[in-house]
Parts: structure tokens; sequence; C-alpha cells
């Protein structure tokens, strides 16, 4: 979808200035320009399942999940029927057009005997031109190391963290896995772009080059590195990393220099009568670490220093793990702030076996702890922490909403995979997008977003940490400074 000319640039130099008061990011990722009308903000767990099983169905040239992991229950068998009915009306054509590639991480989908890997087994025997599967391993995960820490604690040392879901040139980006409690009552964030082509291809190229650097899933569910790529963890460690950056780099820099110069084009051409303006910007944010790729933690700490008097932000996280940094932002910033978390009983941790069972209480030990910086600092009527309660649902939605100027809708929100947290900084591969938007309608969708989740919240106090419900072990207080960068 190629920029409007002339009408898009005059849409971002109103009364707002949000062209000049964001723009800064398009020095870092590339910036695509698009119609507000054609992004829909998704609500629920089964509007989410729901359009991708409908834009499957559809699907003519490409069908691209991203995903830490697809689990392997109905609704997720389901799905993997839908791609079959589709891969097998796409060979009636006699001219198979229709790609199906997944990128799952490795350990997250080889955990027990039932996985995403045999999920996926039988599309991948049968339509063996049309099908990818990779399985992103951490480069961290090696040796002594890879033998000896069992399955599920491997998981702790990194994974394949995106969510970025495409369908020809439509894509979904959100939080949420493929697993049924993401389409029945894991509470995430979704966003629908239709009929985005640049903005899908970009996220197809991107998952694309990730895949490029993963194991390659067989028929027979043995993996192999695709020839002459460096292995993640039999290889050297610096020569993996440096070759998988310099791939999914390159897909950023070709894409950003790509868009400057359409950029500069559509400046050039005067005003014309574009019936759909281009009032809403979309950045793409990637945070590979362990590839010395940070991009997502360079625009979001920009984004939280500038935050001014004149702004307030929503910044949600389903495990609120502030990095060290972060935090002193939000401390010290000017804006107000407010922070929604999961109450321990919509913690995806909740009621879970072992020593995860105590994860839950970690997280009210750190929120605690925040809590108290907050206000020895005086600082608790512009901090305001929320806890998100909702019975028999657990809470997943990362991401934030920035109001400017007293408004009463955001202009911008950051929405994706990341969860501020140090695994999404310096572990995983995350990737979230920004939407900047001048679009009166998106605008509204946004707030109506952020404020149906602050509604199912309460506001913590000093007397939220006195109930007996929120009693921390003396060993979890001990053990949580040790492994709080591993959850």
């Amino acid at each position: 979808l190629g920029p409007s000319p002339g009408r898009s640039r005059l849409c971002f130099t109103g009364a707002e200035g949000l062209h000049s008061r964001f723009h800064w990011m398009a020095d870092h990722v590339p910036a695509f320009r698009v119609p507000g009308g054609c992004i829909r903000i998704l609500h629920s767990p089964d509007e989410f399942y729901q359009a991708m099983k409908a834009r499957i169905k559809t699907a003519k040239s490409r069908v691209v999940m991203a995903s830490l992991y697809l689990g392997t229950g109905p609704l997720e068998q389901d799905l993997v029927d839908c791609m079959e009915e589709a891969l097998e009306r796409s060979q009636e054509d006699h001219a198979p057009d229709l790609k199906v590639s997944f990128l799952l991480d490795y350990t997250r989908g080889s955990r027990g005997k039932h996985n995403s890997r045999t999920m996926l087994m039988s599309l991948l025997q049968r339509f063996p031109e049309q099908m990818r599967v990779s399985l992103y391993h951490t480069p961290d995960l090696r040796g002594l190391l890879r033998l000896l820490v069992p399955e599920r604690f491997n998981e702790t040392i990194g994974v394949q963290h995106i969510k970025a879901y495409i369908f020809d040139n439509s894509l979904i980006i959100s939080g949420a896995n493929l697993s049924d409690s993401y389409f029945t009552n894991r509470q995430d964030r979704y966003v629908l772009l239709e009929d985005c082509g640049e903005v899908a291809d970009f996220f197809a190229e991107l998952v694309g080059a990730v895949g490029d650097v993963s194991l390659q899933l067989q028929p027979d569910n043995s993996v192999h590195m695709m020839e002459g790529m460096v292995h993640p963890y039999k290889g050297n460690r610096a020569d993996f990393s440096a070759s998988a950056q310099r791939r999914i780099q390159e897909v950023v820099n070709t894409a950003r220099v790509r868009q400057s110069m359409l950029e500069a084009e559509c400046s050039e051409i005067p005003d014309s009568d574009g019936t759909v303006p281009n009032d809403t910007w979309i950045f793409p944010l990637v945070q590979m670490k362990p590839l010395g790729i940070h991009l997502d933690e360079q625009v979001t700490k920009r984004l939280l220093t500038e935050a001014g008097g004149d702004s307030v932000v929503y910044l949600t996280s389903g495990y609120f793990n502030l990095t060290h940094t972060y935090m002193q932002l939000v401390l010290g910033a000017a804006a107000d702030y407010r922070i929604l978390m999961a109450s321990p009983e919509v913690n995806g941790f909740f009621g879970a076996k072992g020593v995860a069972g105590a994860i839950p209480e970690a997280y009210v030990h750190l929120a605690r702890q925040f809590y108290n910086k907050v206000c020895q600092l005086g600082q608790q009527s512009r901090v305001l922490l929320h806890e998100y309660h909702r019975p028999d649902w657990t809470f997943h939605a990362k991401g934030l909403w920035y109001y400017v100027g007293g408004r009463d809708s955001p202009c911008l929100t950051l929405i994706g995979s990341p969860n501020f947290g140090y695994r999404s900084v310096h572990r995983d591969l995350e990737a979230q997008i920004a939407i900047v938007t001048e679009n009166e309608e998106l605008q509204m969708q946004l707030q109506q977003e952020q404020e149906m989740l602050y509604q199912s919240s309460t506001q913590v106090s000093n007397s939220t940490f006195n109930q007996p419900d929120r009693r921390v072990k003396l060993w979890v207080k001990l053990v949580t400074p040790l492994i709080k960068n591993f959850f």
C-alpha cells in the first residue's frame, strides 16, 4: 500500500504536531504511513481466534505465523485444519501459490511428547513444498547448560517471543500465543491491520530472516540448519550472533531506507485530492539483545524520557518486572503514569505446580518494592498502580497508551510482545509496533481498549499489600532478586 501523495503530509502538521513530536522514531526504524481506517483493535480472545481462522480460510498467497508456541488442544487443531483446507484448495488450482510458514521457539515448541512440532507434522508431510516450520534456538543455551537444565526451565534462558500473524496483505500484531487459553479466557491485546501490504511484507521478511537462522523442522520430526548457516548451539556463539544480526538488521535497514525515500518523494508532490488520508504511522520496533539488536529498547527509553508534564502514559504488563532503566525513567519523569498489572489470581502462573507456583508471590514482592519507591519519592499522585481482576481469567496484556496535551484519546500506542522487563530487553526475541495516529476513529478505539482493561482493575494502596493473600514467604523474598532476570 503506497503512501497517497501530498494529502498525507498535511494530516501530520495539524495542531497536534504529532509528525514532529514522534517522527524521530524514523531515525531508528522504518516508518510506514497507512490510513487509520485500515486498523482495527480487537478486544477479546475469541475475536482474535475467529479473525485468524477467517483469514486463513481466504488466504491466497501467504500465511505467516510467528509465536512462542502452538498449543495441542482442539482449538489449535481447528486452526491447523483451516490451514490444511487452505493448502488443499490452493493445490486444486494446479498452481499452488499459497505458502504457510511458522516460526516458533525450539524449547517451548518441543516441550512434552505431544507438542507444537507433532501438531504440524502432518502438514509438513502432506505439503512439503508449501510448508515451512522454523524453530528458533537461543545461542545462550549451549554446552553443559543445555545438557543440565531440564525441560521447561531451559525456556528461562531465552526464547522466540514475537507474535505476528500475517494473512496475504493483512496482519495481526499481538502479545497472544497460539494456545487455547489465548483463544478463550486469557486477556491480551490484538491489533488488526487490513490491506497494509508494506507492513505485512516487512513482518513477513523479519519472520523469514529469523526463520533462516533457526532450525528447520523436517517431515520426520528431525531438525537441521539451512546450508551455510551457523548452528545456534553447536557453532561458535559470536559467529552465530553476528550472522543472525547481519541477516535481520538487513531487513530493518532496507525497509528504513526504502520508506524514507518514499517519504521524500511523497513530500515533493503537491497536494492532491486523495480520498483516503494516510493519517497514521506504523513504526516496527525489534528487540533481540542476544543478537545485538536493541531498537525497541532505544525507542521505548526515549519515549519514556520525553513524556512531558502534558502527558499521561497508561502502561500495562502481564508480568510487571520493569528493568532498572525503565523504572528510573518512570520515577524521574514529568508525565503521569497509570500502570496496570496482574493481580496474583490472574497471573498466568497462579496455581502452578512446584517452584513456578511461587512466581505470583515474587511479582507481588516486586510490585510492593516499586510501590514503596513511589511513596518514598512522594510520587503517589503522579504514578498510580492498578491491579487487574477478573474471575476465571488470566491477564497477559502489555504495551502502553500515550495521551498528550490533556486530550481525551491517545495519539500513540505500543502493542506487541515485550513486557518492559529484563527478559524482554535482554534474553528474548521481541517485536511490537508503535502506532502514531491523528485518525479520530482509531484514537477512540484505542481509548476504548485502554478503558475496558482498566475498568476491570482496582487501584493499589498500602492496604493492598497488607491483605492476608499478599503475604510473601521469606524464601520467595530472598530468592526473587536472584531469579527476577529469568521471568
